[in-house]
């Protein structure tokens, strides 16, 4: 199983083995970009914040206890990053003005809006599991155990965060 092999890396990696990483990495860093950026919502930040989540995640590997949740650990680097992060530069006037283009009619694709939509509507375990299962493409049971929560759990949320954004958009006319 994936969370197995998972372990077996950050193991290798405790051990200083640097290729361990690449699939660390591989397998996490969806689950940290969404968590992320839920939190702070603007997409260069997200990724920059994500390198600076494994890169302290490197840094403590010898905290994290071995058979736990390694991804719920993460993530809780990079949610407390994304918290830091917000308090910091709360007062910064954003000079991205590209980054909502598609309000003011240009021909940029509608997955800018649905992200906006669904950081609004849902909530943040809905929003985890649709971005990891609908956008990143991972199976409901992998997030399961990314999440530490019941499958059938992920299934109804997902659902339920699904038929909430259809609903919305509906009403706006963007279905």
């Amino acid at each position: 199983m994936i969370h197995d092999k998972l372990e077996k890396k950050i193991s290798n990696l405790k051990n200083g083995d640097g290729n361990a990483f690449d699939y660390i990495y591989e397998h996490t860093h969806r689950a940290v970009y969404f968590t992320i950026f839920y939190i702070v919502k603007d997409k260069m930040y997200a990724e920059d914040i994500l390198q600076d989540t494994f890169v302290r995640a490197i840094s403590f590997i010898d905290e994290y206890r071995e058979g736990t949740n390694f991804i719920g650990w993460i993530c809780s680097i990079g949610k407390s990053l994304a918290l830091n992060h917000l308090k910091k530069y709360r007062r910064e006037i954003p000079t991205d003005f590209d980054a909502e283009a598609y309000k003011y009619g240009s021909n940029e694709p509608e997955l800018p809006y649905i992200f906006d939509v669904a950081a609004k509507i849902l909530s943040e375990d809905e929003y985890k599991i649709v971005m990891l299962c609908q956008v990143a493409g991972y199976k409901r049971r992998e997030v399961s155990a990314m999440l530490g929560i019941p499958l059938g759990t992920v299934t109804w949320k997902n659902n339920e965060a699904l038929k909430k954004l259809r609903n919305h958009l509906e009403k706006e006319d963007r279905l």
